[in-house]
């Protein structure tokens, strides 16, 4: 049943005389607390805040004073008492309340400072399940929300960087907090209580295995504020969860103009591309555009790996993305920097290289510390009209599955490694994928496509295009292998590779017509392999 509210007018100012402030992120807190007891604010206090308070030498009064309670249960239990609660929820133009806080020696609290125990930082250093138990805030996020409720009268304060936009607005109003500011400081509040609790909802869900929780929350905190989004008139911000996966949330920047929407998005898709090779194995790059691969390559060094990258398609390479999967070195930023490119992510960069991509001063360059795992499980989230869908992130790998030669010839070695490359790549490809590949390295690849036919003769024709680029006889497509990202329902698909050049193919089968497809196989001499593992990619 709603509760049906008094329709009391909420006040424009409201003077700050006193403030609660309980923090775990003492960030700044002794300055901004020695700025409001300057400004004749007494201060309440909690715990270790109070601590550091005393410390600085700033009065303050334990909050077990207003209470008459002490701090119970290791600090479990200090501030849920209605002596807090109803200095915080109390209306103060509401003779009842009035009455109620002045019958029980209530003092009203105009000004709440508090954040939250480090639940997510807690659980991303890999604690204990009880540690991260221990971890989850109680009666902070109780105050925050009875102060957000009550923002008629209470201002909160949730986050150490808005410390100086209180004291500017307290110095201007000589004292008073506006209600205006007060609605926005709610409105963060709120925001900040529900990320929390989407942290703490979605850590239970993967502590206990639970696939399919009946409501799912997903929080996030903003990162930046884009231009625009995919488009001019489409506005966008980034917001990062907390996930400590290495790739384009966790980067430092270390030069470049500021990333745009669709620099992320496609920076993010190449970064996980480049993690499915192992840098101790072998260098690798891949370059992106729209989110799709343009070329990627294995090599003996990462300027290797990029000229057999490049080599691919050097059309949609202009304007695209590069990501490595080792340390950036002199040789091969030299490269990458002859041809226009948005972004370049890496784990690191050496000194020479950063001073080699100096020089293209809106060029973005990107280090991570590390490497994605692409066998490490986590979740995508997508939106549709009124609703999300949900689901386990992509993290097969094609060295864990059980590859069935289904053909009269097997492949040999050169083919077999050329078609583990392939169907890596494939699994990043916007499907329908077709992706051809000779001497570990992409020569043609279809993305996109309605019909996978269609993306067999696309990846056939850039192939064609490229070698035309490079003044070759014929393109790279010949003797190559080809990988497809799902089943060949028909035939045809498999003729249109075998018309490219391919001698042998990599699919996860499954198809109806899979005998169909393995006699038109065997007919071209056409090795083939099932994975049983599907990549579709929308």
């Amino acid at each position: 049943m709603a509760v049906a509210s008094k329709n009391i007018p909420a006040p424009d100012l409201v003077p700050v005389r006193r403030a609660l402030l309980s923090v775990s992120n003492k960030t700044g807190l002794t300055e901004f607390a020695a700025a409001l007891s300057k400004s004749g604010v007494e201060l309440v206090s909690t715990g270790g805040t109070a601590k550091a308070l005393e410390q600085a030498g700033i009065a303050v009064r334990d909050v077990s004073e207003l209470t008459g309670f002490p701090e119970i249960m290791d600090g479990r239990v200090k501030t849920l008492h209605p002596s807090v609660h109803g200095a915080l929820l109390g209306i103060r133009d509401d003779a009842e309340h009035v009455e109620a806080m002045q019958k029980h020696g209530i003092e009203p609290i105009d000004l709440v400072v508090v954040n939250l125990y480090p639940f997510e930082e807690v659980r991303q250093s890999g604690a204990d399940y009880a540690s991260i138990v221990e971890n989850i805030d109680i009666g902070g996020p109780a105050m925050v929300r009875a102060s957000a409720k009550n923002h008629a009268y209470v201002a909160i304060v949730t986050d150490p960087g808005d410390y100086a936009a209180v004291l500017n607005a307290l110095e201007m109003n000589i004292g008073s907090l506006s209600l205006d500011f007060r609605k926005k400081l709610a409105a963060k509040a709120f925001a900040r209580t529900a990320a929390y609790d989407a942290a703490i909802s979605g850590w239970f869900a993967d502590a206990l295995d639970i696939e399919h929780p009946t409501w799912r929350a997903f929080g996030g905190k903003l990162d930046s504020v884009m231009r625009y989004g995919e488009n001019p008139h489409q506005q966008a911000g980034f917001y990062v969860t907390g996930e400590k996966r290495p790739g384009v949330a966790t980067a430092r920047q270390l030069q470049g103009k500021q990333l745009s929407y669709n620099n992320i998005n496609d920076t993010d898709a190449a970064f996980e591309l480049a993690g499915e090779f192992d840098p101790a194995r072998t260098a690798a790059v891949a370059i992106i555009k729209h989110a799709n691969p343009c070329g990627v390559a294995e090599g003996t060094s990462l300027k290797d790996a990029y000229l057999k990258a490049l080599a691919c398609d050097p059309v949609s390479a202009f304007g695209g993305i590069v990501a490595l999967n080792r340390l950036l070195d002199a040789e091969a930023a030299e490269e990458i920097v002859k041809t226009f490119t948005e972004v370049i992510i890496a784990p690191d960069a050496s000194e020479a290289a950063q001073a080699i991509v100096a020089a293209k001063k809106n060029l973005r360059l990107l280090v991570t510390g590390g490497m994605p795992d692409p066998r490490t499980a986590g979740i995508g989230v997508k939106s549709v009209a009124g609703g999300l869908l949900v689901q386990s992130r992509d993290n097969a790998v094609v060295d864990d599955l059980d590859l069935r030669v289904v053909t009269k010839r097997a492949p040999d070695d050169r083919e077999m490694a050329d078609l583990k490359f392939a169907f890596r790549v494939a699994k990043h490809v916007k499907s329908n994928a077709i992706v051809y590949a000779r001497d570990l390295a992409t020569v043609g690849i279809g993305a996109g496509q309605m019909s996978r036919v269609d993306s067999s003769r696309i990846a056939a024709r850039k192939a064609l295009d490229a070698a035309e680029a490079a003044g070759l006889a014929e393109p790279l497509t010949k003797g190559s292998v080809v990988a497809s990202d799902a089943f060949f329902p028909f035939a045809d698909g498999l003729l249109a590779a075998v018309e490219a050049g391919a001698t042998a193919v990599i699919q996860p089968g499954g198809s109806m017509r899979d005998d169909d497809v393995i006699v038109a196989a065997d007919e071209h001499g056409i090795a083939m392999v099932f994975t049983g593992t599907r990549h579709f990619r929308h």
